[in-house]
């Protein structure tokens, strides 16, 4: 073992990877359990930890996440009509029960900042305690247009209700509808006006896009929120139209979504026919098609159930697919209530027109001197979400990820003792399955290095869970932790509300009434 030991140091030093001054240490921690930390409950978190479960049999996991409930996206950002996405919640609560695995819900990791709040813990006092550290936080924050009347305008009204009107947060809409608690106060005018532009050309937008459009009544058994179920069915949208700035080759949505998007009742799907069939029946098209087998597909269903603007019908719902325009600036209008009273009103969207340069595979897009306008009710963009960085660990800016080797932090090299996972550790791409994967190959880096007596050297004291508990408790955490025995009362609480309804469950959608209805449970 020593041998093995030592030619894997040989080699990390050969390549680098050690952090000068802070070395790894080659003791043998096996007569011992390991104990690991997991900051972030959905997941990435919970892959990681299963991971570690099925191939560390002496080792103890911990996960931290902020809110009371577990499960991050796939609670509050997988689509509610798409309830087989959630089918790994069950694999979830599996690892969630085992008597190896704590959870600690309603707890903040906060970096190296000084809060001294019960619930928030440093990644600090973190890393002083565990044999390992993973970052499995998410991305928490959407990309921003950077454009003119993104923000909207304010207007003072004289009574006190200022009228704020701008491009919304699809990841914001996305988590109003699924019950995210932060998100229940946003603001949204579906009432009003008949069209909405979504910008972007992912998944995101065409859920977007499909709720707004969907018949209420087949949403009314899912698990979407009453407040959202009955916002939107006073909605008067009628028409979506999703813009992207490159061509229809470059889609980043997929078949599914765009077959689900084709077989909703009474909304056509439209778009620019002339250069479709123009970007599939080029040569170089033709040739990327061959390559892309699901790409094909895609086409073929877009050509097959799309109509050109002219054919649409005006008696129909539509959702509208939009190449080869970037936004420049949201345009707003002055009006009156019948009081007399000024408001502001979106009333236009312009866009800057683009070329395409470059093979499909790589094209991009180059602007021209030309500009459109497309009026609309309200903008949601949805361009890509974004991570953000954490006080105590290192941080790619430009990336916006935490810098890693196969899920080893590094900052001039390997941070012993701290890891990543998920779209903090790759950036936010890919579904729940390309997740699960990323999770499993840092936690076989995690167990490698356990394995090989890599642990975080001199800074590193001998982790127990008596230890691990002392400092908890000196944090407040203990007072404010939801457990997983907790947040299973609050499920329960959740599937019988929703029985009224007819549906999986009502969440709760108030941290207060959550941590309330647990109290009570008791």
């Amino acid at each position: 073992m020593a041998a093995t030991v030592l030619l894997v140091r040989r080699r990390a030093w050969s390549s680098g990877l050690i952090a000068t001054g802070r070395q790894f240490s080659t003791c043998r921690i096996a007569e011992r359990e390991k104990n690991i930390a997991v900051v972030g409950g959905g997941a990435a978190g919970f892959y990681t930890a299963a991971r570690i479960l099925q191939k560390a049999s002496d080792t103890n996991i911990d996960i931290f996440e902020k809110l009371p409930t577990p499960h991050g996206l796939v609670r509050y950002g997988v689509a509610p009509d798409h309830p087989e996405v959630k089918n790994c919640m069950s694999k979830f609560d599996d690892v969630a029960g085992s008597e190896r695995v704590r959870f600690f819900g309603n707890v903040q990791v906060c970096g190296t900042s000084d809060k001294h709040q019960p619930g928030f813990l440093s990644l600090d006092s973190l890393r002083s305690v565990y044999d390992g550290v993973v970052l499995s936080y998410g991305a928490s924050k959407d990309r921003r247009l950077n454009i003119p009347g993104e923000d909207g305008k304010i207007l003072d009204s004289g009574d006190n209700n200022n009228n704020r009107l701008g491009v919304v947060s699809a990841r914001q809409f996305v988590a109003w509808y699924n019950g995210l608690p932060e998100a229940q106060e946003l603001e949204l005018d579906l009432e009003s006006y008949d069209k909405i532009v979504v910008i972007g050309h992912g998944n995101v937008a065409l859920d977007c896009a499909r709720i707004l459009l969907t018949d209420v009544n087949s949403l009314a058994s899912t698990d979407i929120t009453e407040q959202a179920l009955k916002k939107l069915s006073g909605s008067k949208i009628r028409h979506v139209e999703i813009v992207g700035r490159r061509g229809p080759l470059q889609v980043s949505f997929t078949t599914k979504e765009l077959r689900e998007m084709t077989k909703l009742d009474n909304v056509q799907v439209i778009c620019d026919r002339q250069l479709l069939e123009s970007e599939c029946q080029s040569a170089a098209g033709q040739a990327y098609l061959q390559q892309s087998r699901a790409l094909k597909r895609m086409m073929d269903l877009l050509l097959k159930h799309s109509v050109a603007s002219e054919d649409a019908s005006k008696e129909q719902k539509s959702f509208k697919l939009s190449f080869l325009k970037s936004p420049v600036e949201m345009l707003f209008d002055q009006k009156w209530n019948e009081n007399g009273s000024e408001i502001i009103v979106p009333q236009l969207f312009r866009f800057q027109i683009n070329r395409l340069e470059g093979p499909p595979e790589s094209a991009k897009a180059v602007s021209t001197d030309s500009f459109t306008e497309i009026p609309c009710a309200m903008a949601l963009r949805s361009i890509g979400y974004v991570s953000t960085p954490l006080d105590g660990a290192p941080f790619d800016k430009q990336r916006n990820i935490v810098p890693n080797i196969a899920g080893r932090v590094v900052d001039n090299g390997v941070v012993p003792g701290l890891y990543v996972s998920g779209w903090v550790k790759r950036g936010p791409v890919g579904v729940i399955a390309t997740t699960m994967q990323d999770a499993y190959r840092t936690a076989d880096a995690l167990v490698m290095d356990i394995n090989n007596g890599h642990v975080a050297g001199d800074n590193m004291p001998q982790s127990s869970r008596s230890a691990i508990d002392r400092m908890l408790e000196d944090a407040g955490v203990a007072q404010s932790r939801v457990t997983n025995d907790d947040w299973k009362r609050l499920e329960e609480f959740e599937i019988e509300k929703g029985r009224q309804f007819g549906k999986p469950r009502e969440k709760v959608t108030d941290v207060q009434e959550m941590l309330s209805i647990i109290r009570n449970s008791a």
